[in-house]
């Protein structure tokens, strides 16, 4: 009984429709989809790795231009993670504005 057999999964998949709707469930799975993309970018910018192999990170790269022209190298983590907040809570209000 430790595993998660189909039923549980329904029963999960039901109360987030019931919880959530079915109208904004696709759009929350875009945001933490988004949301990862920019996560797994900086993330990779903060240890120093180059992604010239990787083209999936190339969109992310360009929809944040603003980002990645004020981090210069002294700027502390702290205010990467600000920085990525505001870019998010932008990108949420342009996603209300258009929807």
């Amino acid at each position: 009984m430790g595993s998660l057999s189909p039923w549980h999964l329904l029963i999960l998949v039901a109360v987030l429709v019931l919880l959530f709707g079915a109208k904004k469930l696709p759009d929350a799975a875009r945001a933490v989809g988004r949301s990862l993309k920019i996560l797994k970018a900086e993330t990779k910018d903060m240890r120093g790795e180059t992604d010239e192999d990787t083209s999936s990170e190339q969109p992310a790269a360009k929809a944040l231009p603003s980002a990645q022209a004020s981090s210069n190298g002294a700027q502390s983590a702290e205010d990467k993670v600000a920085e990525l907040q505001r870019q998010l809570d932008e990108l949420k209000q342009q996603q209300k504005n258009a929807g």
